[in-house]
């Protein structure tokens, strides 16, 4: 239903996207979902085109502690990027990957294949259930949170916390967390 709904939207946001850098309209996202399971999902596309390339150059520059990448000012996000991100409209696509049933709304979010394989096995913990769109993280500070372990910790304590009530206060946290634009980059 949120396809259906949001279906005008999305199609705004892939031609702001064109207009804005070119194609590829959609990020190819190769993840690593429940026990270890590689998936691809998607992406509204905010980073040029080459920045998987230019990524090598800003390794020493990551803000995070931990095997994820995060950077406030990276150069590779376009200026129709930045917007998309701020309000998370760039994870919209992931709507397919939770009707395809390989995310959920609610859970850990995915990593990376190549932060994956980096990973503890104490941090691959978190992806003992299906990983979502939106998370504890997500809400509790999001890229303002710089310690991976931290982050991972979060993740934990929602699997072990989990009800159907923490999954709709978690949606209801991230609207506010969307709308306000915090802790986005």
């Amino acid at each position: 239903m949120g396809l259906v709904v949001l279906g005008p939207i999305m199609a705004a946001i892939a031609w702001v996207v064109w207009a804005g850098s070119g194609p590829p309209i959609l990020y190819r996202w190769r993840i690593v979902g429940r026990r270890g399971r590689y998936l691809t999902a998607y992406k509204f596309r905010t980073m040029a085109p080459d920045a998987e390339v230019a990524r090598a150059a800003l390794g020493g520059q990551n803000e995070m502690r931990g095997p994820v990448f995060k950077m406030r000012d990276d150069p590779r996000i376009t200026p129709v990027g930045r917007v998309l991100r701020r309000y998370s409209l760039d994870e919209l696509p992931q709507l397919w990957s939770v009707l395809k049933g390989e995310m959920s709304l609610v859970g850990p979010r995915p990593p990376l294949q190549r932060e994956w394989e980096q990973f503890t096995p104490s941090q691959r913990r978190k992806l003992a259930v299906t990983p979502g769109i939106t998370c504890l993280w997500q809400v509790s500070g999001r890229s303002d949170i710089r310690d991976f372990d931290r982050w991972v910790a979060l993740d934990l304590q929602y699997i072990e916390q989990w009800s159907l009530w923490l999954d709709l206060k978690i949606l209801g946290k991230t609207v506010v967390t969307v709308v306000s634009g915090k802790g986005a980059y």
